[in-house]
């Protein structure tokens, strides 16, 4: 298959004040040296905790927050080194949609203005034929032409994120990030909005990176998953291998945590409190060899994963 998206050593960091009294501050390394490739047509699902560092690598794959290090190719163009006007001329082809629709629309903006906004920006359409091919989008997002001259308060939650979803594709982009899409939806309304995504995908042949917190929704969805905890990829693979046959521990909390209906919150601490693997503190399979390096991602087109039981001989 051809490579649409290809991520490579990607880092991110903040600086972070350890007090309001305190000058000393703390380095969250929010993307940690991450590389992942998307293929043209396919979707990915980048899973993991509040915290784990998937959203903001959605966001410096599109360079809505410029990374720190590392390198982003789309189309074999580098993203580091466009001009702005270059970058602009590109996000036509690079959408993104995020959790709460409520607050990514305009509430002064009727789903007209919302969806023909991007079509007259990149000249896709002229304001005497807006009407007739936001009518077309709202047919592909499931919602009829009574939702025209609607505003985002008149519409359920579900509405308003098809809304959004029809703004996103209205430039036909090869590539849309789906930033946790479903997770502030009740959950009939999510399986409606996931069929929504691979429908799109099927017609439209737009690659996805699908970001969130439930991996059973992801492997509904994706091809491919790469597990992210605290800024690094613990596991990666095609979708089915990866759910049934999870090697990470990390990946086996997440799983069982879909099965019991509850997942665990962590905050992002500070990852320079000890020199050994991420997860450490929380593994219940840790070995002393833990302690003493960050396991690398390893294995095969199939599956990879981060851990020095699976990787070392003991």
């Amino acid at each position: 298959m051809d490579t649409l998206l290809s991520v490579l050593e990607l880092k991110k960091t903040y600086e972070v004040k350890k007090s309001i009294f305190s000058s000393k501050k703390d380095i969250i390394r929010a993307v940690d040296s991450i590389s992942l490739e998307l293929q043209r047509g396919s979707t990915l699902g980048i899973v993991g905790e509040s915290g784990s560092g998937k959203s903001t690598l959605a966001r410096c794959i599109l360079f809505l927050e410029r990374p720190d290090g590392g390198k982003v190719f789309f189309e074999n163009k580098d993203l580091m080194t466009l001009k702005k006007n270059e970058m602009r001329t590109l996000r036509k082809d690079m959408q993104i949609i995020f959790q709460d629709p409520y607050s990514s629309l305009n509430p002064r903006k009727r789903v007209l203005e919302t969806i023909g906004e991007p079509l007259l920006f990149h000249g896709y359409s002229k304001k005497d034929d807006l009407i007739s091919k936001v009518k077309d989008i709202l047919k592909d997002i499931g919602l009829n032409e009574d939702f025209l001259n609607k505003y985002p308060h008149e519409m359920s939650g579900g509405q308003r994120q098809r809304v959004a979803i029809g703004r996103a594709i209205a430039t036909n982009p090869k590539l849309i990030v789906a930033d946790e899409p479903v997770s502030s939806l009740d959950v009939s309304i999510q399986a409606q909005i996931v069929n929504l995504f691979l429908d799109i995908k099927e017609k439209r042949k737009i690659s996805i990176i699908f970001v969130s917190h439930d991996l059973n929704i992801v492997r509904f969805i994706s091809d491919e998953i790469i597990v992210i905890y605290k800024g690094k990829v613990v596991e990666s693979g095609k979708t089915e291998e990866v759910f049934y046959n999870p090697l990470h521990p990390y990946t086996k909390m997440l799983i069982e945590s879909v099965k019991a209906d509850f997942i665990k919150k962590e905050p992002i601490l500070n990852d320079n409190q000890h020199e050994g693997c991420a997860y450490y503190p929380r593994c219940n399979i840790k070995r002393e060899i833990c302690k003493k390096g960050s396991p690398s991602l390893t294995g095969d087109k199939i599956h990879k994963v981060a851990c020095f039981v699976f990787n070392q001989p003991f």
